[in-house]
Order: structure tokens, then C-alpha cells, then sequence
């Protein structure tokens, strides 16, 4: 990738539930505590984000949410991963090495023409189960212990709102990312870690 002066992206999807996940919360001793929800929703928000990385470069995350309309098996659309792919090209500002999981999007007929069409963009399969080589794991479980974690939302666009603005706090935080990538066994480079 060093040879292509290439951004290796991860990429990955992750679904945000109406219903609240609970991490851990506190009570008074010897109360349980008890969270209450009106009701299952089966409405629930897709998210599909890339973890940039590049050799003397801040690592970046770029993510697109997708709400869906009540399905809960839904996945992100072709249309929106290609509107994704284009952003990372036009925010990275360089050749793309794209790694992702065999998602049926991902290995649709028109989703192999658009990749063969496009210069500076290669992809890279991994093998059918493989969560701990794709550092975007890392970055959905954050979310899910702060932004999301012990809330029930009345509506698809608090989720939304919440998912967006726990994103946008960790947009600058280039050392979370990093430790993501890091827990894959891959090492990020930086300016100041590479040796003439």
C-alpha cells in the first residue's frame, strides 16, 4: 500500500436499535435496577463507516447513517455504499485500498462494475468471519457503552441524532481509532513513528 501511496479504509456496517442496550448503571444496594421501555420497536438505523489510515497521516473515520424503514435485516444500499466510497476518495484525496466483509452488497454484480470502474480503488475480501481483523468493530462498540448505552428512544430521529452526535465526538479523536486498528494486530504509522 506504501508502493500505491494508498489509504488502507476498513469498512463495515452496524445496526442501532430503538430499544435500549444496557452496559452498567447503579441503584440504591439491594435494588435492581429496572429499565422501562414502551413496547418493541423494530425500527432501527443502519450505519456504515470506514476507518481511514495512512502512513504520516491522522487515521479518520467516515460513516453514513441510513435509516431504515422499520426493517430490521435491512443493510445499507449499494447506492449509499458507492455515495460513501465517493466521499472517502474526494475527503482522503488519494488512491483507495478498501477491505470489507463478503456482505451480499458488497458482491453484488453492479457493486463489482462500479469498483472495476473506478481508478485509485482496490478491494480486498476477507474471509467470511472475521470480526477481529476489521478495526470498525472497535468503533461500533464504543457507541454502544456511551451514546446509546441505557436510553430508550421515543423516536427514529433521537437515535439518529444520538448516533450522530457520538460520532462527531470521536471525529478528532484520532488515538481511539488508532487503538481499534491496534486490537486488529496492525500498527498505525504516524510522522513522528516512521525512520528515515
Amino acid at each position: 500500500m506504501a508502493a500505491l501511496d494508498a489509504w488502507p479504509v476498513f469498512e463495515d456496517e452496524a445496526g442501532f436499535s430503538m430499544t435500549p442496550q444496557t452496559t452498567r448503571t447503579w441503584s440504591r444496594h439491594g435494588h435492581t435496577p429496572v429499565v422501562h421501555v414502551r413496547g418493541r420497536s423494530r425500527r432501527r438505523l443502519s450505519v456504515a463507516a470506514l476507518a481511514c489510515y495512512k502512513t504520516g497521516e491522522s487515521s479518520r473515520p467516515i460513516y453514513r447513517p441510513c435509516p431504515d424503514a422499520g426493517q430490521m435485516g435491512a443493510n445499507l444500499l449499494p447506492d449509499g455504499l458507492r455515495d460513501l466510497i465517493q466521499t472517502a476518495h474526494q475527503q482522503l484525496g488519494g488512491p483507495i485500498v478498501l477491505v470489507w466483509d463478503n456482505l451480499n452488497t458488497h458482491l453484488a454484480d453492479g457493486m463489482r462494475r462500479y469498483i472495476a470502474d473506478r481508478d485509485g480503488l482496490t478491494v480486498f475480501q476477507l474471509p467470511p468471519y472475521a470480526p477481529d481483523l476489521k478495526p470498525v468493530e472497535g468503533v461500533w462498540s464504543v457507541p454502544r457503552r456511551t451514546t446509546v448505552a441505557n436510553r430508550a428512544f421515543t423516536n427514529p430521529d433521537r437515535l439518529i441524532t444520538a448516533v450522530r452526535r457520538g460520532q462527531r465526538q470521536r471525529q478528532y479523536r484520532h488515538e481511539v481509532l488508532d487503538g481499534c486498528l491496534t486490537g486488529t494486530g496492525l500498527i498505525p504509522l504516524h510522522q513522528d513513528d516512521t525512520t528515515p
